[in-house]
């Protein structure tokens, strides 16, 4: 097989998939299956879990058919396969069989590396599925999410996607979806909002804009809401962190352009003239007072407390009141 063709190919002899991502593993399993019957719709296609892969099964999937029909086999959480399986497997990769993709499904993680590294070796396609988490992640996957619809988003509407959906990428890919199919013309923050606004309310974010805001009842009130609908604490103290340490960068930099500014701390231009809102009433001491409440509401969260719910009540108060200090 050849590495730099292969990756061009979904119907390459062996794909894999390699990260922790659901919505996107099951994406690159699609593409290999969409791809295999549009070339034949009789495609037989087996979806196997790591234990349902036994010594032996592989052979058995893969040895020639009478009528020669094509097949793909998908073996789900590779890195899980038995020692005597996983023997199978890489004596496969050394002689695929023709008509048949196989595609496997890699945490990518230190567990069950060698098989990995046989595939990449026999130069088997290569997808990555990498676990999103971080914002900026997200914000781009929903631009890419629009892009491949043929749409256009505007910044302020893509992040307040993420902003009310949260990290669930099925999630967000179907709000996206959903969008495009009711909108027309190029979707602003005002269509989310009409969209979304139960979820905006409840997001970690809104949280955080609240308290940075020094909004402390409407803080609370988000607070509440977003526990109510199963938004995990470790995500709205993340929230929490993120507002306050804009504020922060924001109040030290030097002024400037959006642009400019935008450039030196890492930020889209929008959220620095919304940070800039946010920052009024805001002084040093305050922004040391607020990530010292976030820091302890992190440990809180995550087993040092009894009580998460508290620990994050606390953590918002206090940074509302950080937010009016200079008022104060």
């Amino acid at each position: 097989m050849a590495r730099n063709s292969a990756q061009d190919n979904p119907l390459a002899p062996v794909t894999i998939a390699v990260g922790q991502e659901d919505l996107l593993l099951d994406r690159a399993v699609r593409e290999v299956v969409v791809a295999a019957r549009a070339a034949d719709a009789d495609t037989d296609v087996r979806d196997l879990t790591s234990d349902q892969l036994q010594p032996g099964t592989l052979a058995e999937l893969t040895s020639p058919s009478l009528f020669a029909e094509r097949k793909v086999v998908v073996v789900r959480n590779a890195q899980d396969l038995s020692a005597d399986t996983i023997k199978d497997v890489k004596a496969y990769l050394g002689a695929p069989a023709e008509e048949i993709t196989l595609v496997l499904l890699h945490a990518g993680a230190a567990k069950g590396k060698g098989l990995l590294d046989a595939a990449r070796k026999v130069g088997a396609r290569e997808v990555a599925c990498p676990k999103m988490t971080k914002p900026a992640d997200r914000l781009a996957f929903v631009r890419s999410e629009f892009r491949a619809l043929g749409r256009s988003a505007t910044p302020e509407a893509c992040q307040a996607l993420v902003d009310s959906i949260g990290s669930d990428l099925r999630e967000l890919a179907s709000a996206v979806t959903q969008l495009v199919s009711d909108i027309e013309g190029t979707i602003d923050e005002a269509v989310v909002g009409r969209y979304y606004t139960g979820r905006a309310e409840a997001s970690s974010f809104t949280v955080a804009d609240r308290a940075v805001e020094g909004r402390a009842a409407e803080a609370l009130e988000a607070l509440r809401w977003s526990l109510s609908t199963g938004v995990a604490p470790v995500l709205i103290t993340s929230a929490l962190a993120q507002g306050v340490r804009a504020i922060g960068k924001l109040s030290s930099a030097r002024g400037g352009r959006p642009a400019d500014l935008a450039r030196e701390l890492g930020m889209p231009p929008w959220k620095i003239d919304r940070v800039r809102q946010q920052m009024r009433g805001w002084t040093p001491d305050g922004v040391s007072v607020a990530l010292r409440a976030v820091a302890e509401a992190d440990a809180g969260v995550k087993g040092g407390g009894d009580d998460p719910e508290y620990a994050l009540e606390k953590a918002v108060v206090a940074i509302a009141r950080a937010a009016r200090s200079r008022r104060g």
